[in-house]
């Protein structure tokens, strides 16, 4: 179990911890499957050539997913992922590591709840950004902060 990240943990320009994901051939066609999308480009070699890929191709929608997961890995139990966007800049493929990563914009309280505000994006083992997005989470303000030995940033 990790350690819950509060309000009071995060400041402007933080980053997220990084998330890694290596997509295999298999969790895209499990991908089509869960969500529907069965465009060849993603499980068919000759066809995604034949459209002038490299090879095929992972689903935008599956970047968008691990954008997710690193956002609700982030916050923790007790945080919530409250909106998050994702538009696709390039091409991730499976069998390469894809890694996602955001960095803290802005924070603030409305309503009595604690938000912040992210900026996303994945890279390819090259470092080229194939996806980018936004993200706002609501996290927990630690009032018994303290009493369990931590101390703020």
């Amino acid at each position: 179990m990790s350690i819950q990240l509060y309000y009071q943990d995060v400041s402007k320009g933080d980053e997220v911890a990084p998330l890694v994901k290596e997509p295999t051939p298999r969790q895209l066609v499990m991908w089509a499957g869960a969500v529907g999308d069965y465009m060849p480009i993603h499980y068919d070699q000759d066809y995604a050539r034949s459209r002038g890929l490299e090879g095929i191709i992972v689903h935008g929608q599956l970047i968008g997913a691990f954008l997710g997961q690193l956002m609700t890995d982030w916050v923790g139990e007790q945080g919530r992922l409250r909106k998050l966007s994702c538009s696709y800049k390039g091409m991730n493929y499976p069998g390469e590591v894809v890694t996602l990563r955001g960095k803290v914009l802005r924070k603030y309280i409305r309503g009595g709840e604690h938000f912040v505000e992210c900026s996303l994006w994945a890279e390819n083992p090259k470092g080229e950004k194939t996806a980018s997005g936004a993200a706002v989470v609501i996290l927990p303000y630690g009032d018994d902060y303290k009493r369990k030995g931590r101390t703020r940033r």
